[in-house]
């Protein structure tokens, strides 16, 4: 069990066992009978994690072992309640076959992943092109004929019958970019040149490059009214210029910033006041606008410590309940327990991202294991945040649980380049101690 692969098989069958048995058991609650088609899902759930588990054993053997099995069981936990929900939401039908699709997408893009970034050094020469992508990706659902407007946000584009929201996989070209240009100019942000002690600023032009792409996109993103993404990358920026040069100004400046905008944000915008009209006291309007967060908090109320048993809830009440809200079905039918459970997987996933990044091989490797892990982590937070009313809701997915491809398949490259980052850390020659060099 030293080898981290022979950890990580048998952590991937305790997550498609967990998996399997929540499928069979939502089921039971709601028809009080087997699933016609457990053989065939569990042997689609095993095909899947099997793939995965073998490509990585090929192509990355010392990458982290815990973090696919935390994907797997997000994932598979999110299906399962996908599938549950789809029975009882009019219209819903097909939403397990496309997320089943989505889920081998993802694995699929998984896969390529770990094969053609053989070296997370490999990214950190693609710096611009990076750059280019991720600025591109943010402005397709602004153009004529293939920009699509869903819910009052423009963020999807369409080729054909393929509907996708490129800015989650502009996300992650953007923190390539950053993570690149930081590593190498860290030394020149922490050097001041302007203002004194914990004021002291570098030279701007060493921040040039990080501002214009950092405003090119909170611009857009504000264009497409998706705020939810804007305020996640917003943080990213924020943390990663905070790890980068270990300056608290950049931590403390980037939240007075967040602050006023919040502020300007909810002056200017009349969804953004709203939501927080919303967050602050729902029950102004319980069957209006505060019709999503008073059902989920009486969804989560009824689920009490233990829930009330998969199938056996009444979640469906909730509108959007399987993007947005998902977290409250998980809450009502998996109890306190159950979303604990959840909401420890999350956290051990960015611990694992954390410890990622302290052991990179060089400093890129470091910032981007770094910003992989603050994008879940955020992300993560500010939907299941929105959920249980923690912060206002801003209408982004919960990753690998939430329906949804674009956000799936971005994930799942996530994780991929997280594992290349591992097992390049764990690859590297380990240097003599002070102790063995003198004798």
């Amino acid at each position: 069990m030293r080898n981290p692969r022979n950890r990580e098989l048998s952590l991937l069958v305790a997550a498609a066992a967990i998996t399997i048995g929540a499928y069979a058991l939502a089921t039971l609650g709601r028809t009080a009978t087997m699933p016609a088609n457990l053989v065939s899902f569990l042997g689609i759930v095993l095909a899947l994690l099997a793939g995965a588990h073998v490509v990585v054993r090929r192509v990355a053997p010392l990458a982290d072992p815990t973090i696919l099995p935390l994907v797997a069981l997000l994932n598979g936990i999110g299906y399962v309640f996908i599938a549950r929900l789809a029975n009882d939401i009019p219209n819903a039908g097909s939403l397990p076959g496309q997320q089943s699709v989505w889920t081998a997408v993802g694995v699929l893009a998984f896969t390529a992943t770990l094969i053609f970034v053989r070296r997370s050094t490999m990214l950190d020469t693609y710096r611009w092109l990076a750059a280019v992508a991720g600025l591109g990706l943010l402005v397709m659902p602004l153009l004529p004929v293939i920009g699509r407007e869903v819910n009052g946000a423009r963020i999807w584009v369409r080729f054909g019958p393929i509907n996708f929201q490129p800015g989650e996989f502009a996300k992650i070209a953007l923190a390539i970019f950053i993570a690149s240009y930081l590593a190498e100019k860290r030394d020149m942000l922490s050097t001041t040149r302007f203002g004194r002690g914990s004021f002291a600023v570098p030279e701007p032009k060493h921040l040039a490059p990080v501002a214009v792409a950092w405003v090119a996109s909170l611009v857009v993103m504000v264009a497409e009214k998706d705020l939810g993404s804007s305020l996640l990358f917003f943080l990213l920026v924020v943390v990663m210029l905070w790890v980068a040069t270990d300056r608290t100004l950049y931590l403390i400046g980037g939240l007075v910033v967040f602050g006023l905008g919040g502020w300007v944000a909810s002056r200017t915008f009349g969804h953004v006041e709203d939501r927080i009209a919303i967050w602050l006291d729902p029950w102004a309007d319980p069957k209006g606008d505060g019709f999503q967060p008073v059902e989920a908090t009486f969804a989560l109320a009824n689920g009490g410590i233990t829930g009330t048993g998969p199938g056996r809830g009444q979640p469906y009440r909730i509108p959007e309940i399987e993007t947005d809200f998902i977290f409250a079905a998980i809450g009502e039918e998996l109890g306190l327990v159950g979303s604990t459970a959840v909401l420890i997987a999350f956290v051990a996933i960015a611990a694992a991202g954390l410890r990622i990044a302290l052991s990179a091989s060089d400093d890129f490797g470091t910032l981007l294991a770094t910003a992989l892990s603050t994008l879940l982590a955020v992300q993560a937070f500010v939907i299941i945040g929105g959920v249980i009313r923690v912060v206002p809701l801003t209408g982004i997915t919960l990753p690998f649980v939430s329906y949804g491809g674009s956000s799936l398949v971005a994930n799942w490259v996530l994780v991929a380049l997280l594992l290349r980052v591992s097992h390049d850390g764990a690859a590297r020659p380990v240097r003599p101690t002070e102790a063995e060099l003198v004798s």
